[in-house]
């Protein structure tokens, strides 16, 4: 037999609040509707499970004897239509990926943004890490892919170069070196300056490049992330080499970022994923939102394909 579960709602709500009018109203039905909706659970149990007259309605022996059967059948009911939904939500696509910070700040919010508009029920795991940290996630399966350093990689890593991305000597912008356009390493000889760990991949760049040289720089600060360098470059306790793109990070007006020359130095930036290992649909296409993003910002001056 086919449950009436509309029948069902109908007779708890009468029988709650003793009130055809107010069930109706609160089942957002007319009363004729209520009415046939409770004829027709009395019908299909053949059996009178209301007494209504034109002052109350009161519930029959078979009514009072039904009532917590029903009420029991429709909450079972809602316990496991909840259960199926948790289920549902737990089971809902999501993307795991990384991404370095400074990129993370600039460029993944407008990129989700537009994500999230062709997939709104899916959700991304950012793990904004060191540059070193990406690269083993990427190696052990738990990120899809990751917007990083392009270095050289393991075997089993596939990299897509996307633009190379100049160093450049942030300072504020009453600094005496704001004013220059650019700025040779040799001038930084004796000025206090903040550099980032090793681990996130851009100090093995810079003494690469520098050689011995490095040695004579004042590295009188280490920090673990750029914006950290960034917020004592504002407070003026000393300069910090930085990205270019790191100077697009919110709330830092009064920097300013120079060139820097003899050497100069770059970074390349791209993606890395596990070779040989097919994205979802929808992890590419967030890969691909974001290969836009990376190409379009190699248009700005500083940053070459």
């Amino acid at each position: 037999m086919r449950i009436d579960f509309l029948g069902l709602e109908a007779f708890l709500n009468i029988a709650e609040l003793g009130s055809f009018q107010q069930a109706a109203a609160r089942l957002n039905l007319s009363q004729t509707a209520l009415s046939h909706r409770m004829k027709k659970l009395e019908d299909d149990l053949g059996l009178r499970l209301l007494m209504r007259t034109t002052r109350q309605v009161s519930l029959t022996p078979a009514g009072l004897d039904f009532l917590p059967k029903a009420r029991r059948i429709l909450d079972e009911l809602s316990l496991s239509v909840e259960a199926l939904r948790e289920q549902g939500r737990r089971h809902q696509e999501q993307i795991a990926i990384g991404c370095l910070p400074t990129i993370a700040v600039s460029h993944l919010p407008c990129v989700l943004r537009e994500f999230a508009t062709t997939y709104p029920n899916v959700s991304v795991q950012v793990f904004d890490n060191s540059a070193l940290e990406i690269a083993e996630l990427v190696q052990s399966g738990a990120v899809a892919f990751a917007v990083t350093l392009i270095s050289t990689t393991a075997w089993d890593v596939e990299a897509k170069p996307l633009l190379k991305e100049p160093f450049v000597l942030l300072c504020r912008d009453d600094h005496p070196f704001a004013q220059a356009a650019s700025v040779n390493w040799s001038a930084l000889e004796g000025t206090p300056l903040v550099r980032i760990s090793p681990r996130a991949g851009n100090r093995g760049l810079i003494d690469a490049a520098l050689g011995s040289r490095r040695e004579a720089l004042q590295w009188r600060y280490e920090v673990q992330h750029v914006a950290t360098a960034v917020g004592m470059v504002l407070a003026g306790i000393g300069l910090s080499v930085v990205p270019r793109l790191a100077i697009d990070l919110p709330g830092t007006p009064g920097l300013v970022a120079v060139s820097l020359r003899n050497p100069s130095i770059t970074r390349s930036l791209g993606i890395i994923q596990k070779r040989g290992l097919p994205l979802p649909p929808t992890s590419q296409a967030l890969q691909d939102l974001f290969i836009g993003a990376l190409r379009s910002r190699a248009a700005v001056p500083g940053l070459v394909k």
